[in-house]
C-alpha cells in the first residue's frame, strides 16, 4: 500500500536508481561544509565533536530556575536554554493585572535587572552559550543578560548565545505578539546592528518553524514559513543600510523533530540547500557562512502523550536521533513527563542523558551525513525542497511574509494542516500508541513538578521594593529617553539599555513601546 509523508508526499516502498535519475550528486549535495550545504554547515561535522546539549528549562522564580541550570551543567549540558513565563514574554511585569494566575507557570519571572541577576548567579557566562526563548521583549532580555554579565567582569565581547527574537512566527502560529509588524522589524534590525557593535559573538535572530510545526505545519509548510520568514528579516536589515556579510552570518534558524525520521532528516537538508541558493543568489552573499543554515532543534513537544509518558522516552530518542542525521547544530530533547506538567529534576537528567547515548553509545558520530546518496532519503530531500520552495514563491506573490501575514494565509494553511491531522488521528488512520491504540484500561499515576502559586506573591513583593528602593528621577529621564528614541529613527537600545541599567521593569520599558508604536490586533479572517 502506498504511504504519504507528514507533509502529503507520496512516499514509495522500494527506492533504486530510477528515484535519482538524471541526478547530478556535485549540484544537489557538493562537500560536507561547502555549497549549497545539503551535507551539513562543516566539513567534519559531529567526528570533531558532537552537536551542542542544550535543555530547555525554566520555572517559577529566578532562584527556582538558576538551581535547575546549575544541576544541568552539572550533569554535562554544555549550553542553557532559557524559558520566560508569558507576562515576560508578553512584556509585563508580575505585579500587572493581567499576568495574574501565569506568574512563573511556563517559564521564569524576570521584571528587572535584579531578578537577572539571581537568575544567572554563579553560572560562567564567559564559557556557557545561553539561548533565550524570547521575541517581543527579545531586546530586553539579551540587554540584562549584557547588564549582569558585565556586573561580573565578563566582557559583552565574549558572550555566546542566542537570543530567538523571531516576531513574525508569532503573528502566524504562537501569539506573544506586542506591537505591529512594523516596528517589530525596525526593533530587529536595531538588535542586528547592536550587536555587530556590542555582543558580535550573539547570535542575534533564531528564525523559528519548530513553534508553527506545534501548531500543526507539516514538514514542508515549517521550512516554506520559516524561510520565508529569514527571507524577510534578511531584507529589513538590507533595506536599512546593512551589508549582507555583515550580519546574515549570525542568524540562526530553530525547528523540530518528530519521529517522522527520514522525512525530517530530509527536510533539514532541504532546508540548508533552499536557504543556501536564497543567500547567494537574491542577496548576493558572499560570506560562505552567510550561506550557511545553522539551526538548533527541539525535539516534537506536540507529540508527546499524557497516558503512557514513559513511551515518550522512545518517541524522544527517535526524533533526537532524527536531528543528529539531519545536521542540527544543538539539540534540546524533552522531557517525558512534559505531556503532564512540567518537568521534574529526574526527568529532565533523562532527556540529557538520551543526547548522551546519541553521542557516545552509537556510531552517528562517525561519519558525516551517513544518508548521503540514499536512494530514498535524496529523493525524499528533493521532493521536500520543491514543495517548500512552491510554497515560498506563494507567499512571495502576496507580497511576501508580513504581507501574507496580514492576509492570514500562512495561519489558514497550517490551521488546515491541524485539521487534517486531527481528523486522521480521531478516525485512527493515524496511530498514536497508547491513544488510540494500544491503550491501558487505567493510567497508572504519576506525580508532576507543581509551581508554587505563592511566586506571584514574592514577585509583587520584590517589584514594590525595587521601586521604593531606585532613583525615580533616573528611572524617569531613562524611559524619556527611551521614548523620544521611540519616535525618531534612532537605535532604540541604548536608551533601553540605560532604562534597565536605572532599574527599570521590563514592563516599563515595553509600556513606553506600546504607547509609540500601538499594539498588534490580528485580522478577523477565520
Amino acid at each position: 500500500m502506498r504511504r504519504e509523508s507528514e507533509s502529503g508526499l507520496p512516499v514509495e516502498p522500494v527506492y533504486g536508481p530510477r528515484a535519482l535519475a538524471g541526478w547530478d550528486p556535485a549540484e544537489r549535495l557538493g562537500e560536507p561544509g561547502a555549497y549549497p550545504f545539503t551535507r551539513g554547515v562543516h566539513p567534519t561535522m559531529y567526528t570533531g565533536r558532537p552537536w551542542t546539549m542544550r535543555q530547555y528549562a525554566g520555572f517559577g522564580t529566578a532562584a527556582e530556575s538558576n538551581a535547575r541550570y546549575r544541576q544541568l551543567i552539572a550533569h554535562g549540558t554544555a549550553g542553557l536554554s532559557v524559558a520566560f513565563d508569558l507576562p515576560t514574554q508578553m512584556g509585563h511585569d508580575s505585579d500587572a493585572p493581567i499576568a495574574h494566575g501565569e506568574v512563573g507557570k511556563v517559564g521564569v519571572a524576570i521584571d528587572s535587572v535584579d531578578d537577572m541577576r539571581v537568575l544567572l548567579a554563579g553560572i560562567p557566562l564567559d564559557r556557557v552559550s545561553t539561548s533565550m526563548t524570547i521575541n517581543a521583549p527579545a531586546a530586553l532580555l539579551l540587554l540584562l543578560y549584557q547588564l549582569v554579565a558585565e556586573e561580573e567582569g565578563v566582557s559583552a565581547s565574549l558572550l555566546t548565545g542566542t537570543i530567538q527574537n523571531d516576531i513574525l512566527k508569532e503573528y502566524i502560529a504562537r501569539g506573544t505578539y506586542i506591537f505591529p509588524p512594523k516596528p517589530s522589524l525596525r526593533l530587529t534590525a536595531d538588535i542586528f546592528r547592536y550587536c555587530r557593535a556590542e555582543i558580535p559573538r550573539w547570535n542575534t535572530i533564531s528564525v523559528s518553524g519548530y513553534h508553527m510545526a506545534e501548531a500543526g505545519a507539516s514538514p514542508v509548510q515549517e521550512i516554506a514559513f520559516t524561510l520565508a520568514d529569514g527571507v524577510e528579516y534578511v531584507r529589513t536589515a538590507v533595506a536599512a543600510g546593512m551589508d549582507v556579510d555583515d550580519f546574515a552570518p549570525r542568524v540562526s534558524f530553530f525547528f523540530v523533530a518528530r519521529t517522522t525520521l527520514l522525512e525530517e532528516v530530509a527536510k533539514f537538508r532541504a532546508a540548508r540547500r533552499i536557504w543556501a541558493r536564497v543567500m547567494r543568489e537574491e542577496f548576493g552573499a558572499r560570506d560562505p557562512k552567510s550561506m550557511m543554515l545553522r539551526f538548533h532543534t527541539q525535539t516534537a513537544g506536540v507529540q508527546l502523550t499524557a497516558q503512557q509518558p514513559e513511551v515518550n522516552l522512545v518517541r524522544v530518542a527517535v526524533q533526537g536521533l532524527a536531528a543528529v542525521l539531519g545536521g542540527t547544530q544543538s539539540l534540546h530533547t524533552n522531557s517525558f513527563d512534559e505531556a503532564i506538567a512540567l518537568p521534574t529534576e529526574r526527568s529532565a537528567r533523562l532527556a540529557l542523558r538520551t543526547q548522551q547515548v546519541l553521542a557516545h553509545e552509537t556510531d552517528v558520530t562517525a561519519t558525516v551525513d551517513p544518508f548521503a546518496g540514499s536512494y530514498a532519503v535524496e529523493r525524499m530531500t528533493d521532493d521536500v525542497e520543491a514543495a517548500a520552495v512552491e510554497l515560498m514563491r506563494r507567499v512571495g506573490e502576496l507580497g511576501g511574509a508580513v504581507a501574507a501575514i496580514e492576509q492570514g494565509f500562512q495561519k489558514g494553511e497550517i490551521e488546515r494542516n491541524a485539521y487534517r491531522i486531527a481528523q486522521e488521528t480521531d478516525a485512527g488512520e493515524r496511530v498514536v500508541v497508547g491513544v488510540n491504540r494500544f491503550r491501558l484500561d487505567e493510567e497508572e499515576p504519576y506525580e508532576p513538578l507543581r509551581v508554587d502559586p505563592g511566586i506571584e506573591v514574592g514577585q509583587t513583593e520584590r517589584l514594590a521594593r525595587l521601586r521604593a528602593e531606585r532613583d525615580g528621577t533616573a528611572v524617569d529621564s531613562a524611559l524619556g529617553a527611551l521614548e523620544e528614541a521611540a519616535e525618531g529613527e534612532g537605535n532604540v537600545l541604548y536608551p533601553m539599555r540605560d532604562a534597565l541599567r536605572a532599574r527599570a521593569t521590563v514592563g516599563e520599558v515595553c509600556g513606553v513601546l506600546r504607547e509609540v508604536w500601538g499594539e498588534y490586533v490580528p485580522p478577523d479572517v477565520f
